[in-house]
């Protein structure tokens, strides 16, 4: 059903820029920078290599610092990148440097400096140090003990110079050479620049780690999974028909596709390999198993149906290998099939049930695969769907596993890995379904396998949020698999079988049509299928009113409030939940959707009026339930620390009439006046935190009405606000899109008449218009 704009759309006032605050005593701060400065000059001294003669400089600056404000120091301080809240790195010139230090020295001297808030603003300086470029997994494992190896190297972006970028691309080409080392690929984007070269120790330590234009040095992705399965031999399915020609498709990126299995040939349209030296069948049976997940959903009903029937159509583009790892950069694989997918089938949702072990977040900037998802993602329009990432069974032993659960879930080993952490993507975490292993069913009076989650609470090994900027992930979970402990066992040893999700099998072949894995690589498909199903019924519904609807239908499961009663902790490992599809894909007359696409301009406001039905706020004592959720696909630099450039979000408000509504916006002249305009209490998710991602959800729930209650007295009003970075202007469009989803929802009266009663005023109202 249409959710109708009101007419005002109002301006939205600029947020203030913080001024800093002088220093207690500006002279002691300026003398006690110009040592650093002395100390970092002979820090930088000791970088080698270079497209250029510029020092690299890393500044520690007041949180919430504009970076762009050094220019106003110098035109020859080049900003870089924003690193944290509090860290800044630019180039140097020697004469910037110069005059740096002659301020500095007039500070110091109490003499008048034009822009001194600048330079109040500055915290401390330092170089980019060797541990500084080496990435997380690097100081963990160290380097590998061979005589030569492999080695990622993530160059500073030079965002808007395309000839300083040709000329940095150019001279570390040249600089690799020179040294003696091979370069085997590369991705070079604006925001983004990766080699993958190969080395020795001296070469590594000596050499990469002190190179001047060298942001990260990191060990290959890790993309290795595990395979442990369990078959199960289902004999006499009948053959499944072939789906519509005009099915939605969707797109697993993955290791391969078995397109010979009988249960996927009817609905495969292409397969492709973008993992050069390697065909397009599947050689380790993971991309199958995602695959027949997400082509059918929940297969366990397929099989109580006793019939197969693909309602989508099934791509698969290679880029993992039968070890399910990637020896290139596999940001241009992804890049080559994703275009190739959408330029030749229209396709539009991909589903990448991978993640690099090897890149946890940890806070930072975001890393190489997600950064193109997230570009991707806004180019073209298309939605990705991607697995949360396991934590592997070697990092806690035996018993620990059981008796630490559920607390270590929120550990910093258990965060999210690369590319879950992208923002305009789809991320999904883990639930168990089963609880009862194949052991348990065998010998049903042994005591000695002990599940470790039960029904919907969190897999034992999916991984948590948030993302940058604090933004909520995963957004969604879904059934992934569970694991058990086996008490009997000295080693208190854990296993996975009969726990897994049920999907199609590499071995067929043999007579195993299906079996059994383990893993949030299972719980994502679950979400492509579904997202899918939506194209079904809607077929030009877009990329973000994909995403708003499906964590509009989301909630935590109550198994899972059993154990972790911490809200924070919750939206961390399950951000808003599990999908509940009863009226996913059409409204039913007790659970209403209202939907709308929408364009707004920056520093302005949308109205949308809520016509909450009579049925909705009648007498009795009942959960009744507004769902409200918005999604956007912002532009995004890697370079700064708020990363996406489009601050988009919604409030919603009680009022007596929509000119009261308009009022309350308008008057918000400040900052602080703005912040406290009162949103309807007892929001699930409050705007702070749903507010800093992209597909943003809360849910309301009322249990009875009174005679004053809002809902009674007054009238509802989501207000959609945009108000953008000022650094994100240059990659913003005037009108950015924007999808806004409401759900109005009386389960537990099944005679509610929540559509029909909506339905009429929406026709009332538009007759009014025309009218008018």
């Amino acid at each position: 059903m249409p959710l109708q704009r009101e007419e005002p759309i109002t301006e939205k006032r600029p947020r203030g820029v913080p001024i800093p605050q002088p220093p207690a005593d500006p002279a002691a701060h300026a003398r006690n920078l110009g040592l650093q400065l002395q100390k970092t000059i002979q820090q930088t001294g000791q970088d080698i290599g270079g497209f250029d003669d510029r020092r690299l400089f890393r500044f520690t600056v007041d949180k919430g610092f504009n970076p762009d404000q050094l220019k106003n120091i110098s035109t020859e301080i080049e900003f870089i990148s924003q690193e944290n809240d509090e860290v800044v790195v630019v180039f140097v010139s020697q004469s910037a440097l110069q005059s740096f230090e002659a301020r500095l020295a007039s500070i110091a001297q109490g003499d008048a400096v034009k822009y001194k808030e600048i330079y109040y603003a500055l915290q401390g300086m330092s170089a980019w140090t060797p541990d500084d470029r080496a990435s997380w997994s690097l100081k963990q494992e160290g380097f590998p003990q061979t005589e030569t190896f492999y080695l990622d190297l993530e160059l500073w972006p030079i965002e808007d110079n395309a000839r300083e970028r040709h000329l940095l691309w150019s001279k570390f080409e040249s600089w690799l050479k020179e040294n003696g080392m091979e370069s085997f690929d590369s991705v070079k984007q604006p925001g983004l620049t990766l080699y993958r070269v190969r080395c020795d120790r001296l070469q590594a330590e000596e050499k990469l780690l002190h190179h001047r234009d060298i942001r990260i040095v990191d060990l290959p992705p890790r993309f290795g999974l595990d395979r442990r399965h369990l078959v199960l031999d289902i004999q006499e399915l009948p053959i499944p028909p072939s789906p519509l020609p005009n099915a939605p498709g969707v797109v697993v990126l993955d290791s391969g596709l078995a397109t010979g299995h009988p249960l996927l040939g009817p609905a495969v349209g292409d397969a492709q390999s973008f993992l050069p030296g390697h065909m397009a069948a599947d050689e380790s049976g993971h991309g199958t198993h995602v695959a027949g997940i997400a082509l059918y959903g929940d297969l366990e009903k397929s099989i109580a149906a006793g019939t197969f029937i693909p309602e989508l159509r099934l791509f698969s583009g290679r880029i993992l290998d039968k070890d399910n790892e990637n020896n290139g950069l596999i940001e241009n694989h992804i890049d080559a099939a994703v275009r190739y997918f959408v330029d030749h089938y229209n396709c539009r949702i991909f589903n990448l049930s991978f993640g690099d072990s090897r890149k946890p977040y940890l806070g930072g900037h975001v890393r190489g695969l997600a950064y193109t998802l997230d570009r991707l993602s806004r180019e073209l329009g298309v939605l990705f769907v991607v697995s949360a990432g396991n934590v592997s069974l070697g990092q806690i032993d035996g018993l620990a596993w059981k008796q630490g659960y559920p607390q270590y879930l929120t550990h910093d080993d258990w965060s999210i890995i690369d590319p879950a952490t992208a923002l305009n993507a789809l991320t999904v975490g883990s639930l168990a379904r089963w609880e009862s292993s194949l052991n348990t069913q065998r010998f049903p009076n042994d005591p000695a396998e002990l599940p470790i989650a039960k029904t919907e609470q969190p897999s034992p090994f999916t991984r948590h949020g948030p993302t940058v900027g604090g933004a909520i992930k995963p957004e969604l979970v879904a059934f992934g698999g569970n694991w058990v402990l086996n008490a009997r066992n000295r080693v208190n040893h854990i296993h996975d079988q009969g726990l897994g999700e049920l999907s199609t099998n590499l071995d067929f072949a043999q007579g195993n049509l299906l079996g059994l894995k383990c893993g949030t690589s299972f719980a994502a498909p679950h979400i492509s299928h579904l997202a899918a199903k939506i194209l079904s019924e809607h077929p030009k519904a877009s990329a973000n009113l994909l995403r708003a609807l499906l964590v509009t239908h989301a909630a935590i499961p109550k198994s899972a409030l059993e154990i972790i009663d911490d809200e924070k902790s919750l939206r961390k490992v399950l951000g808003y939940g599990h999908i509940d599809a009863r009226a996913l894909l059409k409204s039913l007359e007790n659970e209403v959707t209202l939907v709308t696409d929408g364009q707004i301009e920056n520093k302005r406001h949308h109205f949308y009026e809520l016509l909450v039905p009579d049925d909705f706020v009648s007498s009795g004592k009942r959960v009744r339930e507004i769902s409200v959720s918005l999604a956007h696909t912002p532009p995004v630099r890697s370079t700064r620390v708020t990363y996406k450039a489009t601050r988009l979000d919604y409030r919603l408000v009680a009022a007596p009439d929509l000119e009261h509504a308009v009022n309350m916006f308008n008057k918000a002249t400040s900052k602080e006046n703005f912040e406290n305009i009162p949103e309807l209490t007892g929001a699930s998710v409050g705007r702070s935190l749903r507010s800093k991602g992209t597909a943003q959800s809360a849910t309301w729930q009322f249990k009875q009405f009174n005679s004053i209650s809002k809902l009674k007295t007054g009238r509802l009003f989501v207000v959609v606000t945009r108000n953008d970075h000022p650094w994100g202007e240059a990659d913003t469009k005037t009108l950015e899109e924007y999808s806004l989803v409401v759900c109005l929802r009386d389960r537990e009266n099944q005679q509610a008449k929540l559509y029909s009663q909506i339905q009429s005023r929406l026709q009332q109202r538009q007759r009014a218009r025309v009218r008018g």
